[in-house]
């Protein structure tokens, strides 16, 4: 989802999958919470992907040169193909896609609002380190998933290859004024706090989404696990920090 960094914080090293996340869509959706569940999840990467579309094409406006007002038309047009999967997936499984993403408008709008980029780069940080946060959980919650919406959910979290321009494009900024830094890294804390938060309203407003994740239904975190997975998340931005040239 947007500047995606390749994850080495999550389901790399897991073990193989067990109850419901070593089964298919059509096995596991026969259980009618945890399709509830899925439906909610992918409701709200759809919605947060058409929203990146929406956003990169405005920051695309802030862009300092041509080239890079092309480089993030680029991106948005990756977003928004996300979205198209999602959407599609949404409607193969019978569940109506604008009903999907509607529950999560209020809180995603309200994240974004909160956290507008005032220039180039902030939005740039936003879209490498925030989103990425963001993203991080989402993983998390795919490894826990049946096999067909796990592919799925990885593959519109997939690295588009865009990591690297805003890695370039901050720390040239920062070499040639070191000030810079300062202001874009607390930037990036207040995104980070943010993302938290979003992420667990966007959990716990939905009942079947929070029942899978605390184990009510497939193989859920228990509150040891929920620790550990936020180490993880919090692991992953300081090393995106560390690239960007910024102290976490």
């Amino acid at each position: 989802m947007r500047f995606m960094t390749t994850p080495d914080n999550t389901s790399d090293a897991s073990p193989e999958p067990t109850g419901v996340a070593a089964q298919d869509w059509a096995t596991a959706s026969a259980e009618p919470q945890y399709r509830a569940a899925v439906v909610d999840l992918l409701g709200a990467l759809a919605y947060g992907e058409l929203a990146a579309f929406e956003r990169l094409a405005e920051d695309a406006k802030l862009a300092p040169t041509l080239a890079d007002k092309a480089e993030l038309a680029k991106m948005a047009s990756a977003e928004f193909h996300h979205y198209e999967k999602l959407r599609d997936r949404l409607t193969e499984i019978g569940a109506e896609p604008t009903a999907a993403m509607e529950p999560f408008v209020a809180a995603l709008d309200g994240f974004h609002r909160q956290t507008a980029p005032s220039d180039w780069l902030e939005g740039l940080v936003k879209a490498y380190v925030g989103d990425s946060i963001a993203s991080d959980f989402y993983r998390e919650v795919a490894a826990r998933l049946d096999s067909d919406s796990r592919e799925l959910v990885l593959a519109v979290l997939d690295d588009t290859g865009h990591a690297g321009f805003a890695v370039e494009k901050v720390r040239a900024a920062i070499d040639a004024d070191p000030r810079v830094g300062g202001r874009l890294a607390l930037w990036a804390r207040r995104l980070m706090g943010e993302a938290l938060s979003q992420s667990q309203r966007v959990v716990a407003d939905r009942d079947a989404l929070s029942t899978m994740l605390v184990g009510g239904v497939a193989d859920g975190f228990d509150l040891a696990e929920v620790g550990r997975m936020f180490s993880r998340i919090t692991e992953a931005h300081t090393k995106r920090m560390a690239a960007l040239g910024l102290a976490a």
